[in-house]
């Protein structure tokens, strides 16, 4: 019992952490804003101190090492996965630079992951992964 409870708090952990990151990187906008380079920084500074998440290394991994690590962390259900890839894709769409395709390609590696693990379509995430798909 207290295992399960040790975990739900480190999966309400990661969803709050999730939501203050959406929280301030889209603001009050939608999400087709673009991102400043501070506004990314500051998201990817976020992952790192508040889950030792390290956004960098991350987008390096291929798909089988992506799923390892984001194993490694206590906590990340599919709803924080997703909450993660939604804003890997802001900041890949956002992105002027050269590392966009990166974001976008982590992005859809993390939706492709979900749908492997979640077992349930969404009509909402299939439409993420053809805009991200387009963009590419």
């Amino acid at each position: 019992m207290e295992r399960r409870d040790y975990l739900m708090r480190q999966i309400e952990k990661i969803g709050a952490i999730m939501s203050a990151i959406g929280r301030n990187i889209f603001g009050g906008k939608d999400n087709t804003a673009l991102l400043s380079e501070e506004e990314t920084a500051e998201a990817k500074a976020m992952l790192l101190n508040d889950l030792h998440f390290d956004l960098n290394h991350f987008l390096k991994l291929n798909m089988e090492e992506s799923n390892q690590y984001l194993e490694s962390f206590e906590g990340f259900n599919i709803e924080n996965t997703e909450q993660l890839a939604e804003c890997i894709a802001q900041m890949g769409f956002s992105d002027k630079s050269d590392s966009s395709k990166a974001y976008l390609e982590k992005a859809l590696q993390l939706y492709e992951l979900i749908k492997i693990k979640g077992k349930t379509y969404s009509f909402e995430r299939e439409s993420r992964i053809l805009r991200i798909k387009g963009a590419l």
